[in-house]
């Protein structure tokens, strides 16, 4: 078996029930022959750096596999003949891979996710520590205006208007 990474991009306008099908069948090719999926992900819908098929965006799936080179070309074949994928590339990563590698790449995929949903929490918790670190001053021009403030600014504009007036 090699390793392989496939990237395509569906059409835009399909519902999730249509791209789960086309995934699922993607999936099922390449599983032939002990073929095994290690990291799939869907990165929905995002704008197309130029336009495909007279489409200005399109909906990406990123599939990371390891199986037979026939399930590759067979896969292929099937991508040109369906009319919703727009556009596919296929990478080839290693000639040979056995299982103790296929579990090793999925160990670093999971430890990938994990490490960037930190990474993710941490920016949180800096962007909230920012906020809270604000001079007062700062935080009482971004709170919301009460009542109160809003009648005493009216008031001051209705004051100022007639000191103007009357000079």
């Amino acid at each position: 078996m090699r390793r392989y990474e496939t990237i395509y991009i569906l059409r835009p306008t399909m519902s999730e029930d249509e791209v789960n099908a086309v995934i699922d069948n993607t999936n099922a090719i390449l599983s032939n022959d002990d073929g095994q999926i290690i990291s799939l992900d869907k990165w929905g819908v995002r704008t197309l750096a130029y336009l495909i098929q007279k489409e200005t965006q399109g909906y990406y799936v990123y599939c990371n596999y390891a199986t037979e080179p026939g399930n590759v070309a067979e896969m292929e074949r099937k991508f040109r003949i369906d009319e919703s994928i727009m556009k596919y590339m296929t990478v080839k990563l290693a000639d040979s891979i056995d299982a103790e590698g296929i579990e090793a790449a999925r160990g670093e995929y999971e430890a990938a996710i994990v490490a960037a949903a930190e990474a993710e929490a941490e920016t949180a918790r800096k962007d909230e520590e920012k906020s809270d670190s604000k001079p007062e001053a700062t935080k009482a021009a971004e709170a919301p205006k009460t009542e109160e403030t809003l009648n005493a600014e009216e008031a001051t504009e209705v004051s100022e208007k007639t000191e103007t007036k009357s000079d």
